[in-house]
């Protein structure tokens, strides 16, 4: 290309290089159009306004054939990777129209990602089959944007980060379980005032001590409660019960594959507690990815699906 050619490319429009070299690459104006989706007569203008930028005639148009000239062919050379480039970066992209795909990245707590997040991300991938899903479970609070995660699945009684968008899941209700080793072994309670003569597993006590506060449709009580054994972990703390050591007070949405399985029982089942509110969370409201808030409306069904709210009397 001649030095006024290289000094006009700086002008061009990418749209028309995109032509450009997509007729070059098909050899023909009409394949290069059904290829771009547009009429042959856009080509031909577009391929009309590169030569008038470049100031020569970059190819050569018969009505049985279409070859680059040497100006066309330096041009095709200096352009083509690159164009082909931003067109992967774009398809890569995932505008509403699309199919949600690429790696999403989640972080949530590792009790909710195990006992609840596991299935959700299997039938989500399974129906969202362009999208990876990577999870990261812990109970830290990782900053989405500094460690490039898309979105969170977070549980608390109320949000503290107002720089990220966060979608209310619903409600969390804890319940009392045991195993049926457990109750075997022991005259089951008929009323919660009858936890304080039980082995009690509780969660973040200091001391082993907690106070319950429980609710039925005709009352509300708290009950002082003496632990046997504490954690941090609510995935502990089921486990523990699973394993015999006594009667805990979990979230509904992590025991009900247990309690699906006869492992957990639930006791004093009128009986309910108040859990935190469960968030999806994502930095930005502008321009969401496909793949996220696809995920965020499957993981609200999910809940719904599970039946797990309070029910309002």
């Amino acid at each position: 290309m001649r030095a006024g050619t290289l000094q006009a490319v700086r002008d061009f429009d990418l749209n028309d290089l995109r032509m450009f070299v997509r007729v070059v690459d098909r050899g023909r104006l009409t394949l290069a159009a059904r290829e771009l989706g547009v009429p042959t007569s856009t080509v031909s203008r577009s391929v009309a306004r590169l030569e008038g930028h470049a100031g020569a005639r970059l190819l050569h148009r018969t009505p049985r054939s279409l070859h680059a000239t040497p100006e066309g062919r330096a041009l095709y050379a200096s352009v083509s990777e690159a164009v082909g480039a931003l067109e992967r970066a774009t398809f890569g992209l995932e505008p509403a129209s699309r199919q949600p795909k690429g790696t999403l990245r989640v972080t949530a707590p590792p009790e909710i990602g195990s006992a609840f997040l596991a299935a959700v991300v299997v039938s989500f991938t399974e129906r969202y089959p362009l999208v990876q899903v990577e999870l990261a479970l812990t109970n830290r609070a990782v900053s989405l944007v500094d460690e490039g995660f898309d979105l969170a699945v977070r549980a608390a009684p109320r949000l503290s980060d107002s720089s990220l968008v966060a979608r209310k899941v619903g409600e969390l209700e804890h319940a009392l379980y045991a195993s049926p080793r457990y109750l075997e072994g022991t005259r089951p309670p008929s009323s919660p005032r009858d936890l304080s003569s039980h082995r009690c597993l509780v969660f973040r006590a200091k001391d082993l001590e907690k106070t319950w506060k429980l609710m039925s449709r005709e009352e509300s009580m708290e009950v002082a409660v003496r632990a046997h054994m504490g954690a941090d972990d609510f995935g502990w703390l089921r486990a523990a019960a699973v394993a015999g050591g006594g009667i805990a007070l979990l979230p509904r949405l992590i025991c009900l594959k247990d309690e699906a399985a006869g492992q957990l029982v639930r006791v004093l089942p009128a009986f309910a507690a108040k859990g935190a509110t469960l968030y999806v969370m994502y930095p930005s409201s502008a321009h969401v990815p496909a793949r996220v808030s696809a995920f965020r409306d499957f993981v609200r069904a999910a809940f719904d699906a599970a039946g797990v709210a309070p029910k309002r009397a």
